[in-house]
C-alpha cells in the first residue's frame, strides 16, 4: 500500500503504516533494518529499486523518511544524523554568502551557535527579533531576508509564533519559512498546512521518544524544494544510519499516545506549580494568562509536554531545584518517556550567554514524562520544599 493510501488516514494509523508495507519477502511486519553500505547492481548502472549506495538512500532510511513526510503532510521527507545536521543541510540549501536570516530571540542555543558562529563568518547576516510578535517580524526583515527561521513553541520561553501570519510575511519578501515542530510534534501541530515551506525535527526528542537515538528530520512542503534539500543531503552526508532510521520509526507508531500523556501529565505539573509559593512565574502555552495563548489554541491540538518556571528565590534555589530532584532526571535534551529537569541558563542554552538570547537565571525547564504522575508531583513538592 503506497502512502497515497494512508493520504486521508488518521495521524496514528499513518505512524503506524505509512512507508512501512510487510516485507515483500518474508511478509515481516516490522521494517527490516538493512545494515549495508552498498548494493549490488544488475549489470552496470542497473540499481534494484535506485538504490546504489546508503548515503545516498538505504530501504531503513527510506521507511522513515515516507512516514515523515506522511506525518507532516509534505512532499518529500529526509532524515539525518542529528537536528543540527538537519538545520545545517536546510541553511545551506537556502543561503548564501550576502544573504540575511530572521531567528527567534529566544531559539534553542545549538541553532544559534550554528548560525552566530558558522553561518555569519561565512558571510550570512542575523537578526534575533520576537518571533511572537508579528509586527516586529515584518519591520526586521530586509531585501536580503532569505529565510524566516521559526520555533513554536520555543525552546525553553515556550513563546509561540503565529506561522500562518509568518508565513504571510515570507510570502511577501520571496523568503522561506521554516519550523523547527520538535516541541509539538506533528501530533499537536501541522506547519506545512499553516504556510510553512519546510518543517524540522531533532527526532531524538518526541518522535523517537525514548531517549536512545539521535538523529534530525526535514520536511518539505512543494516537490522542487524536496529535491533540493535532498541534493544538499547527499552532497553533504550527514544521513541517518539504518539502525537510527529504525529506532526513530519504532518509536513513531506510539507517538500519538505518548503525546497525549505528556499533555495530561504536564497540565498536571502547572496547575501544581501555578500555585506553588516557591515558583514565580509559570510558562505554559495551555495557560489562558500566557500572552500567546490564543494563537497556540488556534494551531496547535493541546499544548505539549515542555513545562518551564521561574524560581521565587533566584537562581542559587533554581540549581538547588535540580539538584534535589528524583524522578525528575537532570539531563539535557526533552521528549522521551522519562521526565527530565535542567538549568537552561548553565546547560542547553550556556552558549547564547551574554548574547541576545540568554535566559533567565533563575528559570527551570521540565520535560515531562509519562510516569505516573502521583510521582511526579511528589518529586516537585521534594524539590521545591
Amino acid at each position: 500500500m503506497s502512502n497515497d493510501a494512508f493520504a486521508g488516514a488518521g495521524f496514528n494509523t499513518r505512524a503506524i503504516h505509512a512507508g512501512q508495507e510487510p516485507d515483500s519477502l518474508t511478509g515481516a511486519v516490522a521494517v527490516p533494518i538493512y545494515q549495508t553500505s552498498t548494493y549490488k547492481q544488475d549489470g552496470v548502472g542497473g540499481l534494484r529499486s535506485g538504490y546504489e549506495y546508503s548515503r545516498s538512500a538505504n530501504p531503513t532510511r527510506t521507511a522513515l523518511e515516507e512516514c515523515l513526510a506522511a506525518l507532516e503532510g509534505g512532499a518529500r521527507g529526509l532524515a539525518f544524523a542529528s537536528g543540527l545536521a538537519a538545520e545545517d543541510t536546510v541553511l545551506r540549501t537556502l543561503c548564501k554568502p550576502g544573504d540575511h536570516i530572521l531567528l527567534p530571540d529566544d531559539a534553542y542555543g545549538g541553532t544559534y551557535r550554528l548560525i552566530a558562529r558558522v553561518l555569519a563568518p561565512w558571510g550570512v547576516d542575523f537578526t534575533p527579533v520576537a518571533m511572537h510578535d508579528v509586527d516586529a517580524v515584518a519591520a526586521a526583515v530586509r531585501a536580503n531576508t532569505s529565510v524566516i527561521w521559526v520555533e513554536t513553541p520555543t525552546n525553553p520561553l515556550l513563546n509561540v509564533a503565529d506561522i500562518a501570519a509568518l508565513a504571510e510575511v515570507a510570502d511577501g519578501i520571496n523568503a522561506t519559512l521554516v519550523v523547527d515542530n520538535t516541541f509539538a510534534s506533528p501530533y499537536l501541530q501541522q506547519p506545512l498546512a499553516l504556510g510553512a515551506a519546510v518543517v524540522l525535527h531533532s527526532t531524538t526528542k518526541y518522535l523517537g521518544g525514548h531517549s536512545d537515538v539521535v538523529g534530525g528530520a526535514v520536511v518539505a512542503r512543494e516537490d522542487e524544494l524536496g529535491e533540493r534539500l535532498a541534493f544538499h543531503q547527499n552532497a553533504m552526508g550527514a544521513v541517518s544510519g539504518p539502525f537510527d532510521a529504525w529506532l526513530v520509526l519504532r518509536g513513531i507508531k506510539t507517538l500519538g499516545v505518548r503525546m497525549d500523556r505528556h499533555c495530561d501529565n504536564a497540565e498536571r505539573v502547572v496547575e501544581f506549580l501555578t500555585g506553588h509559593p516557591g515558583v514565580s512565574r509559570v510558562l505554559y502555552p495551555g495557560l489562558p494568562e500566557h500572552p500567546n495563548h490564543a494563537v497556540a489554541a488556534r494551531q496547535m491540538s493541546r499544548f505539549g509536554g515542555m513545562v518551564s518556571f521561574r524560581v521565587a528565590g533566584g537562581e542559587d534555589a533554581a540549581l538547588k531545584v535540580c539538584e534535589l530532584a528524583e524522578v525528575f532526571t537532570l539531563g539535557e535534551s526533552l521528549g522521551g518517556v522519562e521526565s527530565l529537569i535542567e538549568h537552561p541558563g548553565r546547560m542547553t542554552h550556556a552558549s547564547v550567554a551574554g548574547s541576545a538570547l540568554e535566559v533567565p537565571p533563575d528559570l527551570v525547564r521540565l520535560s515531562v514524562g509519562i510516569e505516573n504522575i502521583e510521582d511526579l508531583l511528589a518529586d516537585l513538592t521534594a524539590a521545591l520544599a
